[in-house]
Parts: structure tokens; C-alpha cells; sequence
């Protein structure tokens, strides 16, 4: 493909009938393709403003209209591509932009790849690739926390942020070359400690780095919450409590759910896919057997366990070992049908309860809630979200805007390599190793970092990257 040549067509807006679809054009013939199949409403026109909606009609080759329609032209390089771009905004029905689209191909435009508007951007220098990316994954965002980081990578703070550790390196790199290529001067030589600490000053923003990756990576693909608890404790109705709508069906028989159920939902903006398991028990039933094998595996791949114990009944045996497999950590102790409690002037755990659970649930963090009425839901939801961003790094104390700015996985697999070199950089110094070796690893060390902008990528990196892009983008 000569992007330098083609101009090419996609449609923009996402699949299935909607209110408004756009067609986008890119390239140098946009203009040309906007006077071949628009016939403008105003009788006055003479040619496209630039940036202003023009009211027409969107013709074929034999003049039969195709919609009615609003076209802008958008002349480069102040465009998004940095070329020539001209939209159609038709009624959203897929085949009134299909037959659209069929009529600027037979103009001579060409359809556009994967990402190919993006890209263009990025050839064109309109964009660095940390910014093509953020386009990506703020379409892609599943809730508001991603979508700020996006926006926050989108509009230059993680390239500007590597880009200012580039400079601190590329100065000690220049400090290092000076002191070894003009020995025979009175220069002020760098001292091993100066260095070692400019480059712990890097190394600790990388780190920062990594963290807010960390975290933001449970934002973008979500965290698995699993419900634990003997039978009839109430997990079935906590489920639908937090789902806020009756998802699972609940009896007062043991055993109603033998398998599990999935839900998603949103806490606050942070994804998270809800399950409710089999009830732990000893049980001769093959079908519930297997459920109970199938909520042990969720239990291990579970970022978060609430475990379920009945306020009048206590733990069992079941939840001390849930315990002593996971630990506090990873789990939050929850008391269910608090409402009867209250009725019987009885509560558990402050009551009596087995030693040994007594021992292992001393750092574990109890809720009191009653499923059946809603009672402490908005607390353990609250609860849940705080402790699954603990859990991906959220202990980390960062200033709040030092989260917006994180990388995804290719940039923080970058940023690993950055980080691996740096650390090597700092060995060597302590092995007294000459100064215009570690010059040299010093200015690799900035390469690597050009990476995560793409002032330094291959083709296969950028093909990668924007083969996961929509067409229309």
C-alpha cells in the first residue's frame, strides 16, 4: 500500500442500524471523491469550506440518490491523518452506507485497513505511537477510570513523560562522553554516585510506571470475584444483590446450584465478573461433585474470594481451609443474614467461634450484610473495588494524576527492558566498570524508551499494532 498515493474509504461507525453512520475518506483525491458523488442542497454552492457541514444528497453513477447527508471536507496536514479527509454523515442503515461506500470505489478509492486512518496519523507525525494506541483503548474502554487514562495517554502524557527520561539520559550520556573523550581537561569529571543516582531517579518513574500498568490492567480486562460458602448460606441471593436484579435462583433446599453462574458488572467503573459457586459440603450427588471440583479451580483463579458464612451457623471446617489455602488477602469474610442476628440478639464472629478459625481470621476483613434485604451491599461493593485495586498495585502511593499515565502491555514490556538495563547499568558502575562502556548502555537504555513513542519501531512492531485496530480507524 503507497499511502503517499491511495486515498482510501471506510466506514467509521461501529456495525448494525443506527441514527447517523459516517463514511471517512483519507488520502489526495478526498476532495475530488466529495465533488463526484455529493450534490449539495444550497444552489449557491461553489466549493467546500473547510470544516464546515455542507446540507446534500449523495448520488450514484446514473444519479439515483442514495441519502440524504451532511459532507466535510477537512484539508491536511491540520486533519487526523495529516491528509486531505472528507467525511459523509449518512442515516445509519448498512446499506445505505454500503452502497455509499461502493460509489466512492468506483471513484477510485480503495478500502482502508485495519487501523489505516491511525496509522496514517502516526506516518504523517501527527501522532506518536503511545497516542495511536490510546485511540484504540479508549474505544475499547469499559469504563470511565480506562477512558481517562486513554484520553491522558491520547493527548501526549506518557510520551511526554518518556520523552523527559530520554533527556535525563541522553545528558548523562553526553556528561559521560565528555569526561572520557577530553580526558587531558580540567573538566568536572561525573561522579559514580551522581550517576547512579540520575539513574535511580529514572529507574523509580519506570517503576511508577509498571504500577499504574498493573492497576489499569485490571480497569481494561476486569477481575474475577468468586461468592465461597457451605450450602444455603445465601450466596445465590448475594449474587443477585450485587447484580441488583434476580440473576440466580434461590430455595431454601442445599445444593440448588450445582454448577456456577457468571455474571458481569460494573463497580464504580472497574469490570468485574461476578460467580456464584456450588455450596461446600460432602455430598454423594456426581453432578454436584463436579460443580464442587469446578468452584475449587475458580477459587485458585479467583483475584478475589468473599467468603459467605451464615451469622447463626459459623465457619465449618470448609472455611478454615479456604483460609488457610489463601489467606487474608485474598479474601473477604462476609456475614450473611444479619437481620436475623439483630432479631435474636446474637452475632457471629464476636461470639464464640472454633480456635482455630479464631487464629486464621484475625487479619481478615469481616462485613456484616443480609442478602435478602440489601443490607451493607453498597459497603462490600465498595469494599470489593478497593481491595481488587490494592491487589493490582493500588498500594503503591502515586500521586492520583500518576495513574492516568499508564502504559499498556506492549509499553510496560518495553518499559521491563528499560528498567532490566538500568539496574545492569548501576552493577556495572559498582564493578567499576570504564566509563565509556556505560556510556554506551546508557544510550541503549534510551533507545529502548524511544520504543513505547515508536521513534524507534519495525514495520512487523506497527503492523501488529494496528492490524487490532477497526477498519474505520
Amino acid at each position: 500500500m503507497d499511502m503517499t498515493v491511495d486515498t482510501i474509504a471506510a466506514i467509521a461507525t461501529a456495525p448494525g442500524v443506527g441514527g447517523v453512520g459516517i463514511v471517512r475518506i483519507s488520502g489526495p483525491a478526498a476532495k475530488a471523491l466529495l465533488h463526484a458523488v455529493f450534490r449539495p442542497g444550497n444552489p449557491k454552492f461553489k466549493e467546500f469550506k473547510p470544516w464546515l457541514l455542507h446540507y446534500g444528497r449523495i448520488v450514484d453513477s446514473e444519479d439515483n440518490i442514495l441519502d440524504e447527508a451532511l459532507a466535510v471536507y477537512m484539508p491536511g496536514p491540520r486533519s487526523f491523518t495529516g491528509e486531505d479527509v472528507a467525511e459523509l454523515h449518512c442515516h445509519g442503515g448498512p446499506a445505505i452506507l454500503h452502497a455509499v461506500l461502493e460509489e466512492l470505489f468506483r471513484h477510485g478509492a480503495r478500502l482502508a485497513g485495519p487501523g489505516e486512518f491511525t496509522r496514517r496519523a502516526f506516518m504523517n507525525g501527527r501522532i506518536d505511537l503511545s497516542q495511536a494506541e490510546a485511540v484504540a483503548e479508549a474505544i475499547a474502554a469499559p469504563g470511565k477510570d480506562a477512558l481517562i487514562a486513554a484520553q491522558t495517554k491520547l493527548h501526549g502524557g506518557l510520551s511526554g513523560l518518556v520523552s523527559e527520561l530520554r533527556s535525563r539520559l541522553l545528558d548523562l550520556r553526553s556528561s559521560l562522553v565528555l569526561a572520557v573523550d577530553f580526558p587531558e581537561e580540567e573538566l568536572d569529571i561525573v561522579p559514580v554516585e551522581k550517576i547512579k543516582s540520575d539513574l535511580e531517579a529514572v529507574l523509580e518513574q519506570i517503576k511508577t510506571l509498571l504500577a499504574a500498568h498493573k492497576r489499569m490492567q485490571t480497569f481494561r480486562e476486569g477481575a474475577l470475584v468468586v461468592i465461597a460458602g457451605q450450602v444455603n448460606v445465601g450466596k445465590s441471593s448475594l449474587l443477585n444483590a450485587m447484580l441488583g436484579r434476580n440473576r440466580a435462583i434461590v430455595t431454601q433446599y442445599p445444593g440448588t446450584t450445582r454448577d456456577f453462574l457468571e455474571e458481569n458488572l460494573l463497580i464504580d467503573g472497574l469490570p468485574v465478573r461476578l460467580v456464584d459457586t456450588a455450596g461446600l459440603r460432602s455430598t454423594n450427588d456426581v453432578v454436584e461433585q463436579q460443580g464442587l471440583e469446578l468452584a475449587r479451580e475458580l477459587f485458585a483463579q479467583a483475584d478475589l474470594i468473599l467468603m459467605l458464612v451464615d451469622i447463626l451457623r459459623g465457619p465449618a471446617q470448609y472455611e478454615v481451609d479456604l483460609l488457610s489455602q489463601f489467606g487474608p488477602d485474598k479474601i473477604i469474610g462476609v456475614v450473611n443474614k444479619c437481620d436475623l442476628a439483630e432479631s435474636q440478639n446474637r452475632f457471629w464472629p464476636e461470639g464464640d467461634v472454633e480456635p482455630v478459625f479464631c487464629e486464621l481470621q484475625q487479619s481478615l476483613t469481616w462485613l456484616k450484610i443480609s442478602a435478602k434485604f440489601g443490607q451493607g451491599i453498597d459497603r462490600l461493593t465498595a469494599t470489593v473495588r478497593e481491595r481488587l485495586l490494592d491487589l493490582s498495585g493500588g498500594r503503591v502511593k502515586l500521586p492520583e494524576a500518576a495513574w492516568n499515565i499508564a502504559p499498556n502491555l506492549r509499553q510496560a514490556q518495553v518499559l521491563e527492558m528499560a528498567q532490566t538495563e538500568g539496574e545492569g547499568i548501576i552493577a556495572d558502575l559498582d564493578q567499576e566498570v570504564p566509563y565509556d562502556m556505560i556510556g554506551v548502555r546508557v544510550e541503549l537504555m534510551s533507545a529502548i524508551l524511544a520504543e513505547v513513542s515508536g521513534e524507534i519501531a519495525s514495520d512487523d512492531v506497527l503492523d501488529r499494532i494496528f492490524a487490532e485496530f477497526c477498519l474505520g480507524k
